[in-house]
């Protein structure tokens, strides 16, 4: 296709000459020649890094009560070693994060994705042959550091090979990987031994390093490389034969051409800072919710509610999760980002008060030695025996808080992340906002059993409600709506005075 006269997007008239004369912009003429099937095969491959994610953060659930049970005394895990077992990725994936953020603009995102798959197989690999405690902990650092590179390579990756139609849509398909893995993992921990789920759970890695071999960089990465003919050769992939290639490639050169390298002084920019402070917010506000706290209490809630099978529970709640990011994903370029983490705040804030109700009516009181036989132990069953006629309570707030935190404040903090910040600080900033969010993950999870004690259980639950409501007014504040908005246009709002 000949290449139009070349007229920019970021124009002061844009929004005008969207309508003027009835007649469709530039960029609407564009989008209606857009094929997108090659687009959903490359978020398709690089989306299995989510998904080898999802079995990482899934595998420990239905592991550690086999290595528990486990014939070998060299693998076999008393309670603290099963909570590092379980909370050691966390630490991985702070490391991958920070990792991950030099990486992906040194050796590109493509080849960042690639590489991330093989401390993913290592780490499976490790457990597999695992002759002792330690060489668990070996792999699942493993598996936690490919997580950690995952979780900012692959939105990063997404948000610039997608086009301002469909961006949400397939941005949102990060979080609902992970949980996609997560319920597999459950799945199949109930019919599989631990040593055979790790071989499971390194499959999914092994064709994401096979598919990735043959998608594109992303044509922002390779323009910034000042290597425009595979940026057209990746727009031409990506879009389809029937559009103008060369017309896309002037468009992000037009804002890309003003980039130099990010420096430490240019953080007293706006255009960087602020974007910067919203992102790394994002992901604080995404874990101080207190969703994994709440996780935690997941199977106990479902026991008092007469589930007596205790792989219901988080089977469950994996299908929830599944179902309402799914959900999200579907309308979230319909309604905005920003109605959607709103509500989502609302339901998550609304839920954990009606949590912490419900503790401080079943639990005894403080001095009661139940209740502090509660506090010593990381299950609640001082209480459970009994039965209350307020365990419906228990799940239905549950339930609830996970359908809102899926709805918005699961995945979109990873979506507007790869959409808000700069092309020349995007790997910079989002490896500061992966560490943010794996470091206050950890923190939550670790210093729940002291916040119990210190606050009580209604009281920190309450805790999180306030933190949800806090959410609520940072997002209708400070968070901008990116919905239908080119990467160019997002940062050219952040350039522009407020």
């Amino acid at each position: 296709m000949a290449s139009e006269e070349y007229r920019p997007l970021l124009g002061p008239n844009t929004e005008t000459e969207l309508h003027a004369a009835g007649r469709p912009s530039q960029l609407e003429i564009y989008l209606s020649k857009v094929q997108n099937h090659n687009l959903y095969l490359a978020t398709f491959a690089a989306v299995l890094g989510p998904l080898s994610f999802g079995f990482v953060l899934g595998y420990s659930s239905p592991a550690i009560p086999s290595l528990k049970r486990s014939n070998n005394p060299e693998l076999t895990l008393d309670e603290t070693q099963a909570s590092w077992f379980g909370s050691v990725v966390t630490l991985g994936a702070v490391a991958g994060g920070t990792l991950g953020g030099y990486a992906v603009d040194k050796i590109g995102r493509k080849l960042s994705l690639m590489l991330c798959a093989i401390p993913y197989v290592f780490g499976f690999m490790i457990i597999i042959s695992a002759q002792n405690i330690w060489m668990l902990y070996l792999g699942r650092l493993l598996n936690g550091l490919a997580s950690g590179v995952t979780s900012l390579v692959v939105p990063v990756y997404i948000s610039e090979t997608s086009h301002s139609k469909i961006r949400g849509v397939l941005g949102s398909c990060v979080q609902l990987m992970v949980v996609i893995g997560i319920l597999g993992a459950y799945l199949a921990g109930m019919v599989l031994e631990w040593r055979w789920l790790a071989v499971l759970c390194s499959i999914p890695p092994c064709f994401m390093l096979g598919l990735m071999a043959f998608m594109p960089e992303t044509p922002r990465f390779l323009l910034h490389q000042n290597q425009q003919p595979e940026a057209i050769a990746a727009l031409q992939f990506l879009r389809g034969p029937l559009v103008d290639h060369e017309w896309e490639c002037q468009e992000i050169e037009a804002n890309a051409s003003e980039q130099e390298e990010l420096s430490i002084a240019e953080f007293k920019n706006p255009a960087i800072y602020k974007p910067f402070l919203i992102g790394v917010a994002m992901m604080f506000f995404q874990q101080a919710s207190g969703i994994n706290a709440l996780m935690f209490y997941a199977e106990t809630i479902f026991e008092e509610a007469n589930f007596k099978n205790s792989s219901a529970a988080p089977v469950i709640v994996g299908s929830i999760q599944v179902f309402f990011t799914a959900t999200a994903a579907l309308i979230i370029d319909r309604t905005g980002r920003k109605i959607l983490l709103i509500v989502s705040g609302l339901i998550m804030a609304a839920s954990a008060t009606v949590f912490g109700i419900y503790f401080r009516i079943t639990l005894p009181s403080p001095s009661n030695s139940s209740h502090l036989r509660l506090l010593n132990t990381p299950v609640n069953t001082s209480f459970m025996d009994e039965g209350h006629s307020l365990a419906w309570l228990a799940v239905l707030s549950m339930s609830f808080f996970i359908v809102g935190f899926s709805l918005g404040w699961g995945p979109i903090p990873w979506l507007v992340m790869s959409e808000i910040f700069p092309l020349r600080a995007r790997g910079v900033a989002s490896g500061a906002c992966v560490l943010t969010n794996w470091l206050m993950a950890f923190l939550v999870t670790k210093e729940f059993h002291d916040l119990m004690v210190l606050l009580t259980p209604s009281g920190t639950f309450w805790l999180f409600s306030s933190t949800c409501l806090l959410n609520v007014v940072f997002t209708i504040i400070c968070v901008p709506e990116t919905k239908g908005k080119s990467l160019e246009e997002i940062e050219a709002y952040f350039r522009r005075p407020h």
